[in-house]
């Protein structure tokens, strides 16, 4: 029977993970080896060994009202993208809400994972910790691996020909933190993922040029949507996923690509994504104006380095470079883990639901939050986490081997249909059709059909309304009883911390109105007297 079980990590994931195995009944024990929660979210102006870095400018690219916890919404006046250490705000919130960190064992390090020799009939775990100078061993009934995606740098030297002759300054985005020391450089950034832009815009201000490259283009979508509310707030909707199913993948994608186009033309910048791959997009508001006003100009892919120089994949070439920032991403491993119980696989993969390792003989040991997908994370994760734990405590029974690797044959063959290939992807997900699948496996899924009877008003906003994790605390296990409140009242959320200007009141008294329509009422009545 579980009942103990081990937390490795304390960022939001392992905070999720937490709260779920309480809600479960069961005691966790997270091992943290930082001082602090908040896992990439901490910020920190040094870069710290084997943590996630982030840079201080940082801003949530999903909005509060999308990226909050199942049952506990964010601060009415809080932003609605929010900059790191307001969200690391709200996550101490959450936090001492729950009373989570009294389970945390800080500056403690996970040494070594490894089955119990009762394994296949048990399900134990050996941890071995580490915490200054003490060392030890305790055996636990399931673990929940949340360390995160984003703590080892990915350096492909071999792809940049000549760097390591490069003169001047090379460095990772891990070890960028603040635009201080690039005044008046000449900077090349390689890489146009998230990071890349923001920090080509960020440091485009203050350096005397910036070269932003992209090898293959992409998609990039705005913070700013309709009437100045959170563009994700009418992206991210139920109806828009069932369309997505619904539709040929060849003609949803010229769908996509149409609406995308619509706003900003991709081509016009020569960003365009090449082909029918439909890739992570880009989320920034700045990176048009910036190109515009030549304060960063495009690049195609870097082909070679000399001491100075960069060239390109279109045969340009940039001289007298002082900085390379490489934006090419993170990967992750599990020192602490023996390779026969996870062994990585980008095409295939080896977890079931991406959480547990295909053929382990007891499926106590789930890895949370190891996907990508196109939408929050942390929601995401929160979900598996409850998923996870059921499954711990047999509620949750999956299927067999066989069973595994038909449903993962399935996942393989949509994430072709959704991304145009299965390949080098595993972690990609469908947003709302995984979250949905999930939720549907342990019970939390809202019954639509049923609420259309019972309470449309609440159907309406669940189909035609914003995609948020409250809809999965409607009913089922841990049901909140806020749920329903929380979707109807989001938009006060939404619109609070933009109302903080009270404009003047219009000096028009109600005499004065009525005065005047007044005199419309009666030249209306005069124009149909004498039409007649």
């Amino acid at each position: 029977m579980v009942k103990k079980v081990a937390v490795i990590g304390a960022g939001v994931s392992g905070l999720a993970a937490i709260k779920a195995c309480l809600e479960e009944g069961l005691e966790p024990t997270c091992f943290e080896k930082s001082c602090d929660i908040g896992g990439l979210w901490r910020f920190t102006d040094e870069v710290e060994d084997k943590r996630a870095s982030i840079y201080s400018s940082l801003v949530t690219n999903v909005s509060k009202e999308i990226m909050c916890f199942s049952d506990f919404p964010m601060p009415d006046d809080f932003p609605n993208y929010l900059p790191n250490r307001k969200y690391f705000e709200y996550i101490k919130l959450y936090a001492k809400n729950f009373n989570l960190t009294k389970h945390i064992q800080f500056k403690t390090t996970v040494c070594r994972i490894e089955k119990h020799p009762d394994f296949p009939v048990t399900g134990q775990w050996n941890v071995t910790t580490e915490s200054g100078c003490e060392k030890k061993t305790e055996t636990f009934d399931a673990v929940l691996v949340c360390t995160g995606q984003h703590v080892d740098a990915q350096i492909p030297l071999d792809s940049f020909p000549g760097i390591k002759n490069f003169k001047g300054k090379v460095l990772h985005s891990r070890e960028y933190k603040k635009p201080v020391g690039y005044d008046d450089k000449r900077v090349l950034v390689v890489g146009m993922g998230n990071s890349g832009v923001d920090i080509s815009t960020e440091l485009c201000t203050i350096a005397s040029q910036v070269y932003l490259t992209t090898r293959e283009g992409v998609w990039v979508l705005p913070r700013l949507g309709k009437d100045g509310y959170p563009y994700d707030l009418f992206f991210l909707r139920r109806i828009n996923s069932w369309i997505e199913n619904i539709v040929p993948p060849a003609v949803y994608r010229w769908m996509l690509k149409h609406y995308l186009n619509s706003r900003f033309n991709h081509e016009l910048y020569n960003i365009q994504p090449e082909g029918i791959k439909w890739k992570e997009p880009l989320v920034n508001d700045e990176i048009a104006s910036r190109v515009l006003s030549g304060s960063i100009i495009l690049k195609s892919g870097v082909t070679k380095f000399t001491e100075t120089d960069a060239h390109f994949s279109d045969g340009s070439i940039v001289h007298d470079l002082d900085v390379v920032i490489l934006c090419t991403g993170f990967g992750y491993s599990f020192p602490f883990l023996d390779d026969s119980i996870f062994k990585r696989d980008e095409n295939r993969g080896n977890l079931y639901k991406k959480i547990i390792p295909l053929g382990i003989e007891k499926p106590t040991i789930a890895f949370i939050a190891f996907l990508l997908p196109i939408g929050p994370i942390m929601v995401v994760a929160e979900l598996q986490c409850r998923w996870a734990t059921r499954v711990f405590k047999g509620l949750h029974k999956l299927p067999n081997v066989m069973g595994m690797k038909e449903e993962m044959l399935k996942d393989e063959k949509l994430r072709k249909r959704w991304f145009a290939t299965s390949e080098n992807n595993f972690r990609r997900i469908n947003y709302i059709t995984y979250m949905e699948d999930m939720a549907s496996e342990i019970g939390v899924k809202p019954n639509i059909l049923k609420l259309f009877l019972t309470d449309p008003v609440l159907a309406f906003k669940l189909v035609f309304g914003t995609f948020n994790s409250y809809h999965f605390r409607l009913n089922g296990p841990a049901k909140w009883d806020g749920a329903r409140e929380a979707i109807l009242t989001q938009w006060d959320r939404i619109e609070k911390p933009l109302r903080t200007r009270v404009p003047k009141k219009n000096s028009k008294s109600p005499l004065s109105l009525f005065i005047l329509l007044f005199f419309f009422f009666a030249i209306l009545f005069v124009a149909v007297w004498m039409k007649n």
